[in-house]
């Protein structure tokens, strides 16, 4: 008789084993309801990601730029990051085509030249030297090295729904 109970136990063990798995899954299943990857979410930005991966991409090839590059070379410096900056805007450009989302990206002069007025001052007092915007690319005079400080795009999203265009810089993250 004893025997009997212990089964029974262990029978009891694999059944609640058994339903606390099929929750897990259930639970699983319902937060993956209604997902649908072109769902965003209130308030988001649609070029925030995009702008994420610039911004990363603008600080791996700013890294190297104070120590290869002096001052009087910030054009081949600009060259450099812009090189180093095309892989990335041609993967971005290309990568949700099949989704029917298209991106353009291209560097805005006009915008990064505000943003050096702004961010640049001048006169005396000063802590760095000179800034110049060479293509877009926000360049400074450091210790007489060149060292990027930003770099402005405009970014055209179309989708099948829309299309929106954004005017950003995008300032290098110290480290």
């Amino acid at each position: 008789m004893v025997r009997v109970s212990s089964t029974r136990g262990q029978l009891v063990l694999v059944a609640a084993l058994a339903l606390a798995l099929a929750l897990v899954a259930l639970g699983v299943a319902y937060l993956q309801l209604g997902y649908h990857d072109d769902i965003g979410a209130a308030g988001h930005e649609p070029t925030a990601q995009l702008e994420a991966t610039l911004e990363r991409a603008l600080d791996d090839a700013a890294r190297e730029i104070p120590a290869t590059y002096g001052w009087d070379e910030r054009d081949e410096a600009e060259d450099a990051i812009r090189t180093e900056l095309n892989d990335t805007i041609e993967t971005l450009e290309t990568s949700r085509l099949e989704d029917g989302h298209a991106y353009a990206i291209a560097p805005n002069a006009t915008h990064a030249s505000v943003w050096e007025q702004a961010h640049c001052p001048g006169g005396p007092d000063r802590q760095f030297g000179d800034c110049a915007v060479t293509d877009a690319v926000v360049l400074q005079e450091r210790g007489g090295r060149a060292t990027v400080l930003a770099m402005s795009f405009d970014i055209v999203v179309t989708t099948p729904e829309r299309e929106l265009t954004v005017t950003t810089t995008i300032e290098v993250q110290a480290d």
